[in-house]
This record gives C-alpha cells, structure tokens and sequence, in this order.
C-alpha cells in the first residue's frame, strides 16, 4: 500500500527539506521492497518453510508456506505444529508446487485442522522496527500448490495472485518430458496418482473442473493461469473478502511485479546445496513416500 504523507508548509526552506526526508524515506522503502522480492523468489526454489507470523492484538498472525513440497514436508508441518494451536489459522502459500503424494497427503493435514488458505508473500519490517506485518498479492501458487490451497476450508484468492496448473509429471524427467523414455511402469505411477489426485479433490470441494484444466496442460507447455472465472468455477475460491481469512492484516503491499517472471519455470530450481538425499525438484509424480520403487522388470 503506498503511504502518502502530508508536508507541513513552513516556508520553502522546510518544503525543501521535507522533500528530500520523503524522497530518502521513498528510495529506502524501494530497496525493502526490492529486497524482499528477492529473498522470496529464491526462499521459493527451496524446500517449503513455515513460518508463523505473529501481529497481535491487532490479529491473530497466520502461517507463512513457501516454497517446493519434498517428501520431508509433511514431516516439517508436523514439527512446525507441535506445541502450537493453529486451528482455524490462516496458511498463506507461495510455492510453485512440489510431489503429489506429499502434497495430498499435506492437505488433507490441512483440512483436519480447520486451516483457512490464500496465496500471498508476507513481508515483515516494513516501515521500520514496530510496523505491523503485511500481505503482498503478487504472489504464485502453481501446480500441486494449487491442491494445497483446495485443503483449506475457506480460500481466498486476491486478483493480483497467479494460480497455475498444468499435468502431473514424472518428476525425474519432467526437464525434457518430450525426449524421455517411459516404462509401463512409469504409465501405472502416473495413473494412479491422477487417480489419488481426483479422490482427493472431491474430498475436498473441488470441482472436476480443476482436474480437466490441469490435465490439459502437458509438461512442455506453459502453465494455465486460472482467470477470475475458472477459480469459481472450480471452487478454488469460497469467499471473496480478504477478512474472512486474514482479518485485520494489510494485503495490498506495494506491488512487486519483478518478483517472479511469468513465464516462471513450473519446476523450480535446485538450491546451489542441495540437502543430501533431498530431492527439490517438483516431482509430480513419484513412487509415494516411503514406497520402494518396483523394478521394471517385475510385473
């Protein structure tokens, strides 16, 4: 939200000065701001973080989820909840998606909490020490993201926020998908998962809609960006009031449009040290966790 500050005209000495303070004051808010777009664009090529984010008596705070959902994220959760009462709180995501196992397997966690979603980057700090944490739409919920978001029981979306779908994937050769050779094997993962996938959507209130637009977007292509229409019409969203799930919290930061490209690679990135035997990748359709994968040769 821009700030806009009234001068108290006492000559033009002091409009002079003024207008210097607010131009210092306007540059230091940019580099912030900047800063922070930043440190969220490369939070969200790492494995998913929570985070609480605390704003009392004002509000109650919400849990802050960035990033690509592993195999260890369910377990994370698990730890992240452990002597809090998070029942009925607010998750906000930013993520570009992650294993669908994990990622079902998350939600309905979700779910059984009573947790409420919506896609947003919190920024913290802003206007120095004391301000009040905010919400910046300008952020991305792709791929499995998007079922995370089906998990809560009332999800808003704000206009600014970008939510993509495409297929599930094998994630060990999600890079070139076109070029990659597949297994009747590989074929009975990936149908199994959709299936896994579809029970849980309508578990959740999804519509099939969701799934028949996600579906039709193979791996080689870009994302399908959701327009206002189709997160209704897929019940993504359930309330278009902010305050339903994040009362009292600022969401309209100063825009961040350089926080991630559009044309954003649906699987990420892997971090420059990579957590040994943690796969980052978006997997989008790997063996379950803690199943051993069948040799192709088994029928």
């Amino acid at each position: 939200m821009r700030l806009l500050k009234s001068l108290d005209l006492r000559g033009w000495l002091l409009v002079g000065t003024a207008a210097c303070c607010v131009a210092l004051t306007g540059a230091a808010a940019t580099f912030t701001s900047s800063a922070q777009a930043g440190a969220a664009l490369e939070e969200r090529k790492l494995p998913m973080k929570f985070s609480w984010i605390g704003c009392e008596p004002n509000c109650r705070g919400w849990v802050s989820a960035v990033g690509i959902i592993t195999t260890d994220t369910p377990k994370d959760f698990e730890e992240f909840v452990r002597g809090r009462q998070l029942g009925g709180a607010t998750v906000v995501l930013d993520s570009s998606g992650g294993s669908v196992n994990d990622a079902i397997t998350l939600g309905r966690r979700f779910r059984n909490l009573g947790l409420l979603t919506t896609v947003g980057i919190t920024m913290q700090n802003r206007g120095g020490q004391g301000a009040r944490p905010a919400v910046a739409p300008e952020a991305y919920c792709e791929s499995m993201c998007v079922f995370l978001l089906l998990a809560g029981k009332k999800r808003y979306v704000p206009e600014a926020a970008h939510v993509r779908v495409h297929q599930i994937w094998m994630g060990d050769r999600a890079d070139d998908a076109k070029a990659a050779s597949y297994s009747a094997q590989d074929l009975m993962i990936v149908e199994r998962d959709i299936g896994r996938l579809a029970k849980y959507t309508f578990d959740m209130g999804g519509a099939g809609d969701l799934l028949s637009l996600a579906l039709n977007v193979p791996p080689w292509e870009d994302l399908h960006e959701l327009d206002a229409s189709e997160l209704k019409l897929t019940n993504l969203v359930t309330t278009a009031l902010v305050a339903d799930v994040l009362p009292n919290v600022n969401v309209s930061a100063p825009a961040m449009a350089d926080l991630a490209p559009k044309t954003q690679d649906r699987f990420g990135e892997e971090p420059e040290q990579p957590h040994p035997g943690r796969s980052t990748k978006t997997a989008e359709a790997s063996v379950p966790t803690g199943a051993a994968p069948v040799a192709a040769s088994q029928k």
